[in-house]
């Protein structure tokens, strides 16, 4: 029997996948003001289709809380009045951004008159999985069609009803603008055969982005056949070198960690040069303890605030997304730089210094996806970034790094133009 509807399931998606590269092919001919008027259709939608998208978020989350899911998790879950509102309007603010494909990457004319054009393209099929947060639906698929990608939507069990609400909604607003019909799909399913049918269905599917815990990405990772853009853990790091300006550091750490604790570009270790004056950590624990954080230190650090609870080899791993912060006294920038290489997951990590050559070393020597000098890692962010919106951030080298926005989300081609020329 489970091999049975494993194999139900498997056909249902890759009939998804057919379908999604059957639309995707049409949508490399949509023109930037057709794709702006399906984007505009379908913030309409989701508007007149408000009651029932919300009649349906109430029912998965009664769902979630009889099932025992935290509070922190409903939270994600709840599409309450803002929550839709800003759903809405995030369509129109993507419709207003520049249109991502088309766009001529450089060009050049060869001695013989040909004259090359690199061009930026839709990468084609996207599978996007995620958890949770059923306003990602609109945002992953809005992003997907204005860089004239179709996209599959496999979002969490927890917000299937909201999910397919949404998807819906997204779905017939596009139909009254003419989008192909296959262009936004959701895999109606719980099973997670249905996840392992789209990460290896390389023939339809051109790239996958998961977004959610470590687990679900790892898995993903691990099995898919279709590259995965994607990252782990955001294990950042605030270096605070001698040359410092304390208030400044004072402020970048301060919020780089409480601001917003529980999101991946949060720090979560914090390195403190050895020739810093030690009154400046002293201070800083007073500043952090205020907002409620645990400080874990080493030998070092622990001799300036006793008070800290004594950091072990895997404090330096972990990813808290909590307010806990652990704390290393180095020798200098280059085992503060090694410590980050060592220990960092590649996401974004930050120094705070007034001294330009040691700007300049972080800046070349910290192999992370974006790299801070003066500044909290906390801008990690396509809006943040001047990007617009994004799908979710990578730390991956190859196709994109940082933050998945519009001009991530299309590829290249050449287009050589001649005159008659033939390769001798």
């Amino acid at each position: 029997m489970a091999d049975s509807i494993n194999d139900t399931i498997k056909n249902q998606v890759l009939e998804l996948g057919r379908n999604a590269r059957r639309a995707s092919r049409e949508l490399m001919g949509w023109s930037a003001e057709q794709k702006n008027r399906a984007l505009e259709s379908m913030a309409e939608e989701l508007e007149a289709r408000t009651p029932q998208i919300r009649e349906a978020n109430d029912r998965d989350v009664a769902e979630a809380r009889q099932n025992g899911l935290t509070d922190a998790m409903v939270d994600r879950l709840v599409l309450n009045e803002g929550r839709m509102a800003a759903m809405i309007q995030g369509l129109r603010d993507i419709a207003a951004l520049p249109d991502p494909a088309g766009r001529v990457l450089k060009s050049w004319e060869k001695e013989n008159g040909l004259l090359l054009k690199k061009v930026a393209v839709p990468i084609g099929v996207i599978g996007m999985i995620y958890e949770s947060r059923p306003n990602v639906t609109a945002d992953a698929a809005a992003l997907c069609l204005k860089a004239s990608n179709a996209i599959i939507l496999r979002g969490g069990s927890e917000a299937l009803r909201s999910n397919q609400a949404i998807a819906d909604a997204l779905r017939e607003g596009g139909r009254k603008s003419g989008l192909p019909d296959h262009a936004i799909q959701l895999v109606p399913v719980r099973d997670r055969a249905a996840v392992r049918a789209l990460i290896t269905m390389d023939q339809y599917v051109d790239v996958i982005i998961p977004r959610g815990g470590e687990g679900l990405i790892r898995a993903v990772a691990e099995n898919a056949t279709v590259p995965v853009l994607k990252h782990y853990e955001g294990i950042c790091h605030v270096y605070v070198d001698a040359g410092a300006d304390p208030a400044m550091a004072w402020s970048i750490v301060e919020n780089a960690k409480c601001q917003r604790p529980g999101v991946c570009n949060a720090a979560e270790t914090l390195l403190v040069d050895a020739a810093l004056d030690p009154q400046w950590l002293a201070k800083m624990a007073d500043i952090l303890d205020a907002r409620g954080v645990e400080l874990r230190g080493d030998e070092r650090a622990r001799a300036i605030v006793p008070s800290m609870k004594e950091a072990v080899e895997q404090d330096w791993r972990t990813e808290y997304l909590d307010l806990i912060l652990s704390v290393r006294v180095v020798d200098g920038i280059e085992q503060a730089v090694d410590h980050i290489n060592t220990y960092g997951s590649g996401h974004s990590d930050a120094i705070v210094t007034g001294d330009d050559g040691k700007q300049d070393y972080f800046g070349r020597m910290v192999d992370s996806a974006a790299v801070y000098i003066n500044a909290s890692t906390r801008f990690t962010d396509g809006a943040e970034f001047g990007m617009g919106a994004e799908i979710g951030i990578s730390t991956d080298r190859l196709h994109a790094r940082g933050p998945v926005a519009l001009e991530e989300l299309t590829t290249y081609k050449y287009v050589v133009s001649g005159t008659g020329q033939i390769r001798q």
